[in-house]
Parts: structure tokens; sequence; C-alpha cells
């Protein structure tokens, strides 16, 4: 197998050549709702219809409030086909292949060859970068898939993730941190020794660092590096360069490294508003009434960046958090002796809320309730998992029409449906509220379900399904031998 793209021109030089998979959009189109505009039929759902899953989209000249026109990209990772292509596997793989990461992580080391990543220092002004605006809502221009890396100065462990940033002014931005969290726990820690976090925000970073950098905790525990799971997972070690201007180090391979400072300080997310931006569940995002500022010290990038985002909501950032959020299922029930032939996190769930679990032949009439008792296993460990779809090792977990018939024809409400009542929930779910359901003991908490839609063991001489009969084919006729002369 050949190893995964170094860096994200050599992903998208895959692509090339491959029919349907890359388009290149070389209208001048402004930063300000053109991209978006333009994109939102590739995005696919949770993105307003008319939209479906489309190629990765390169648009060559976004032109951003002032200054010149650069290239953003959009829709890399738009399929789980593509995704998981772009790292030499396929879907089913992929989860697999993140865990075979974990259990031997490669770590980074100091770029052997520096001058092989030239690198020039852009204006300190963040209004000049093409950066998206994607509603006329939206509290400003977000940078959607900048990936932080900083250092815990108690731990000295690396942690990289991406977060969504708002650009406030030139040299400004703010940062929305999960509260405990890795990053934000190395916030805390700075601040305790009375010192801002130094950080490298990278855009445009190759598909098995991102994609790493998505991994859950539960997956990628605090103690460990998601470079050196990326290294593991890509087959060759992360390169890392030291900052200008920070104490901190950065992916040699990045399209552009915005170096800078989490401060003490805090401004409200958005200045004309409650909105932030749209949100990966497909709702539109409440603006946070004050956020850590991160002030910037300097801006650097590859000769002809290339600026990557995503819409918000559509397939891609499900995908992005569902091949993580798949593998730390896996693992979750191999650890406790069921494991399932392979998980599935839906993208209409967000990648995270909606879990289809594959389950292999049963083998006797415990193996029904082996199967439910591990579905409740996993909406009870996994916060965000809402709903949990179980179907047999002849349904097609990939194809939305082999699910909605497993549902219709394997599922009787009364005995297979099993609802977990006022859990820990997500409250992006706008569902998850006491609003909408009294029940609730809180914002923020929800009601979870499973559906069984595997075959009972009694039951399973009268659910097989046919398979059409392959003809017969003659055999090939030898050719005569030559006549003796």
């Amino acid at each position: 197998m050949s190893r995964p793209p170094v860096d994200l021109r050599h992903a998208l030089a895959t692509l090339d050549p491959l029919p349907g998979e890359l388009v290149r959009v070389a209208t001048e189109l402004p930063a300000r709702y053109g991209v978006s505009a333009h994109y939102a039929r590739w995005a696919g759902a949770p993105a307003a219809p008319p939209t479906g899953a489309g190629p990765a989209v390169l648009f060559d000249r976004v032109r951003p409030e002032h200054g010149p026109t650069r290239a953003v990209l959009m829709g890399l990772y738009g399929t789980r086909r593509r995704a998981a292509g772009l790292v030499g596997c396929t879907p089913a793989e992929l989860p697999h292949r993140l865990l075979a990461a974990v259990a031997a992580p490669r770590p980074p080391v100091p770029a052997p060859d520096p001058s092989r990543w030239p690198r020039e220092t852009l204006p300190l002004d963040l209004t000049a970068l093409p950066v998206p605006v994607l509603t006329d809502e939206d509290a400003g221009p977000y940078l959607t898939l900048g990936a932080v890396l900083a250092t815990d100065p108690d731990t000295g462990v690396r942690n990289l993730s991406v977060h969504r940033m708002c650009v406030q002014g030139p040299d400004t931005l703010t940062i929305w941190m999960v509260p405990g969290r890795d990053l934000e726990l190395a916030y805390q820690a700075a601040l305790r020794r009375g010192r801002p976090l130094p950080v490298a925000i990278h855009l445009g970073l190759s598909p098995a660092v991102l994609l790493s950098s998505c991994c859950p905790t539960s997956l990628v525990p605090s103690d460990l590096d998601e470079l050196a799971v990326a290294g593991g997972l890509a087959g060759q070690p992360v390169e890392l360069l030291p900052c200008g201007t920070v104490d901190a180090e950065f992916i040699a391979h990045a399209e552009y490294v915005i170096e800078g400072e989490v401060l003490p300080d805090r401004a409200p997310e958005s200045r004309h508003g409650t909105v932030a931006t749209p949100e990966f569940l497909g709702y539109q995002g409440r603006a946070h009434p004050s956020l850590p500022l991160v002030r910037v010290t300097a801006i650097t990038a590859r000769e002809s960046p290339i600026l990557q985002a995503v819409s918000g909501p559509g397939h891609e950032q499900s995908v992005l958090l569902g091949f993580g959020m798949e593998a730390a299922v896996l693992d979750l029930l191999r650890r406790r002796g069921t494991p399932a032939l392979a998980a599935h996190c839906h993208t209409a769930g967000g990648g995270q809320l909606m879990v289809v679990l594959q389950w292999p032949a049963k083998r006797g009439p415990e193996d029904d309730l082996a199967v439910r008792a591990a579905a409740e296993a996993v909406l009870e460990h996994f916060r965000m998992a809402k709903l949990v779809l179980c179907v047999c090792e002849d349904v097609d977990i990939e194809s939305d029409q082999d699910l909605w018939w497993a549902m219709v024809t394997r599922f009787q409400a009364d005995q297979d449906l099993r609802v977990l009542p006022d859990r820990e929930g997500f409250p992006l779910d706008p569902s998850q509220h006491t609003g909408y359901s009294p029940s609730l003991s809180a914002d923020g908490r929800t009601a979870k379900a499973v559906f069984d839609c595997t075959v009972p063991y009694a039951q399973r001489a009268r659910f097989a399904r046919p398979r059409f009969t392959e003809p017969s084919l003659p055999a090939p006729r030898r050719p005569a031998a030559p006549l003796p002369r």
C-alpha cells in the first residue's frame, strides 16, 4: 500500500486525474457569501436542499475584503469514500487504521531539511485572507478548519485540535474551546502560570494529520500526541519547524500558519447580534457572550497558498468527525468483549449523534440480548451519541436504502425499540431542550434510543435475502491440436 499524501497539494494531485472528484472554479468570487453560495449544491445534508454530496471544489480566485485574490478549497472530505481513499483505504477500513495508529504512534520530528518547505511572511492582517462568510447573519469571517497546535505547560504534551475562530480584526481572533478538553486544559494551565498560551493555527494540512486531529479523547487520550497518531496513520513522522514569533512549533507542510497567543482577555464572539455561523447539525449557531482572544503575531504561507474551509452544515465536517468516533466505538465494544463487525457514524447525525452497528451472525438466543446491551453501552459511554441502529451483516451500512429497508422489515417498535430517558446529551441539537420535551431535566439532555433491526436468532431462517443465481457458463473450448504434418 502506498503512503498517504504528505501534504494537501499531494492530496489534490491524487484527485486531479479521477473523474468528478475535483472541480476547479476559475471565476473570481467574493469570500463574503460568494464561495459558500457556489458550493452549497455540493455540501450535502445537513445543508439545506437542494444539495448533495459532491466533489472537492478548488476556487482559484477568491477575493477577500482587500488584498490579492487567493485559492480556497472546500469539500475535500465531502464523501466518506474520498476521505478514506486519501489515506489509502476504504471507509470500513479507516476506523481500524486509526486504531492501529493509536496503538503504534510515530512521534513528530524536526524537519530534517527546512528548505523543502519554503514560506513567505504575509502582512499581519487577517482581513486580507480569503476567509469565507457563509450567511448574512454570521458574526464575521470564520476559520472553520483551523487546526490549533499547542503544548500543555504542565504535562509537556502537544495537542492538535480543530476549532472555530472568528476574525475580530487584523490581528485578533476569538476562539471556542470545548470545556475540559485538551486545548482548554492547556490554556488554563498557562493562565495559572500568569502567561498566555502560545499557539500555531494551521490552515491546509495533509489528510492523515487532519483526520487524526478530529479523533475524540476516548480514542486519543490526553497523554498521547495527535501528531504521533498522524505519523502512525501516514506511515511516516510529521515534520515540525519552530515558530518565529512565539515559543511554539508548527507543521512544516501547512499551507498557512497563524502564530499567536491565547490571552486571558475575553470578548464577545459577535459584535452585532446573537448569531455565530451555521453549525454542523444544520442549524444556525448562537454566538457566545464571552470567548478568549487570540492575539496574532505572524502569518506565514507557502507559495500560492490554499486556504481550506468547511461550510458548517454539510457532509464534510460530519465525515471528519465520524471516522474517529467509529474507531472509538469499535474500541469500546472490543474491550467489552462484544465486537461489532463495523460502525458507521452517519453524516445525518453530524458524524456523532447517529451510530450504525453491524453485527456478525448470531450464534444463539443469548446474542439477541448481547446486541442490545452493547448498543446501550455505546449510548451511555458517548455523550453525543443519541441513536444506535443495529443491523445484521447482510445489510450495507453505507447505503441509506439498505438501512431503511432493514428498519422497515426487521423492526417492530413494541419490542425492538429501547429508550433511555433523560441522559446527558449535546445542546447544539435543538430538540434537546426542556421547551421541546418537558421530560428532560435540563437543556442539553436527551432521550436516547436503540433501534434493533437485527434478526432474532430464532427467526433467522425467515429473513434470508435471496441472491441472484449466476448463470453457468460453458467451459472455454480448447483449441484443436494441429494436425501432424
